[in-house]
């Protein structure tokens, strides 16, 4: 399977010990199956650091999983919605997984779990909310040991602004 990282820089040797921040789930390395993703990813990593590149990298993800802890979001946003929220509060329960995967909280999704997570809104409002967008999906390497087993980059390319 194809995925891809956006960055501002080539990832051509991935690791865990460069996640600046827990994100959805946790501290760790991300990738996604979503091409159009990765690029607004990289697009995004180079205006925070305010670099003059946008680089997406591709790697071919094996899908044997197998001596892998693995948490896999299917479609049930209920679990998904109060694990994005432990994590953004510094939980650190992702870390008994090797890889999570799930949706993304793109920026419209971000928003809604921002208004469950502040007690805003109630879950059945927020799922309701959650469903009516796209699907993006990400996977998070919370190990260095998966991201050994199951990714080997293949190239990368600069995303051009259109």
């Amino acid at each position: 399977m194809i995925v891809y990282h956006g960055s501002n820089v080539i990832v051509n040797h991935p690791d865990v010990e460069h996640s600046f921040r827990s994100l959805d789930f946790g501290k760790g390395f991300y990738v996604t199956t979503v091409k159009e993703q990765a690029d607004r990813w990289a697009r995004r990593k180079a205006d925070i650091f305010d670099a003059d590149n946008a680089i997406v990298t591709v790697y071919d993800m094996a899908e044997e999983l197998s001596g892998l802890n693995c948490k896999r979001f299917r479609d049930d946003l209920t679990d998904w919605i109060d694990f994005v929220c432990r994590c953004r509060d510094g939980e650190t329960d992702y870390q008994q997984y090797d890889l999570i995967e799930g949706k993304v909280a793109n920026d419209k999704v971000f928003r809604v779990v921002d208004m469950y997570h502040a007690g805003i809104w109630d879950k059945e409002r927020a799922l309701k909310e959650i469903k009516v967008y796209p699907d993006y999906d990400q996977i998070a390497f919370i190990s260095q040991r998966a991201i050994n087993q199951l990714l080997n980059y293949k190239s990368f390319y600069e995303v051009i602004e259109t």
